[in-house]
């Protein structure tokens, strides 16, 4: 079942952006393994997902929302997080809601399959494949620190991934700026 997999690289390699006790929002969480990942570290976590029976496995890491987000309200309109999470997810039509639930200060980390994938497994219907440079363009409001765009070997997939932020306020972008190694 989806989400019972290890946490994603990706969300491990930039949680550290997170603010200490961020609120954040796990979009299509199924069985919560970023919710227990992020709760583990002191982070207020929710996770929304149309799979009740996922959405058991994950409400022992907070509160969960069972909703069809595609063909219903937003449960969440007016709120924003400290962090808003979304993986192996993609409705074009919830991508400008996403982004503009950020709160300032907030991170935005996302990724899903794209373009190309189609050639190696599956997702492969191009309504579940992100287009080249997608997540470029509707983030475009907030700032990116990390984005990659491209095949990966093991397993096998073609990926989009993003990390973008909202800046609190105007200046705050050294807080997000990547500090050498």
């Amino acid at each position: 079942m989806h989400g019972t997999e290890k946490p994603s690289d990706w969300l491990q390699r930039w949680t550290h952006l997170l603010a200490p006790g961020s609120t954040v929002l796990d979009v299509a969480c199924g069985a919560g393994r970023h919710m227990r990942h992020l709760a583990a570290l002191g982070h207020r976590v929710t996770g929304v997902d149309r799979n009740p029976e996922a959405l058991a496995l994950a409400q022992g890491s907070g509160p969960v929302v069972c909703a069809d987000i595609e063909n219903g309200p937003w449960p969440f309109a007016g709120q924003t997080f400290g962090c808003v999470l979304v993986t192996h997810y993609l409705w074009r039509p919830l991508l400008p809601v996403i982004a503009s639930s950020v709160a300032p200060g907030g991170v935005l980390i996302y990724e899903t399959f794209a373009a190309g994938n189609e050639t190696v497994g599956k997702p492969s219907r191009p309504d579940f494949l992100l287009k080249p440079g997608e997540l470029l363009r509707v983030t475009g409001d907030l700032l990116t620190v990390a984005y990659e765009d491209g095949f990966e070997s093991s397993p096998e997939r073609f990926v989009q991934r993003i990390v973008a932020v909202r800046p609190a306020q105007t200046g705050d972008v050294e807080r997000w700026r990547l500090q050498p190694a």
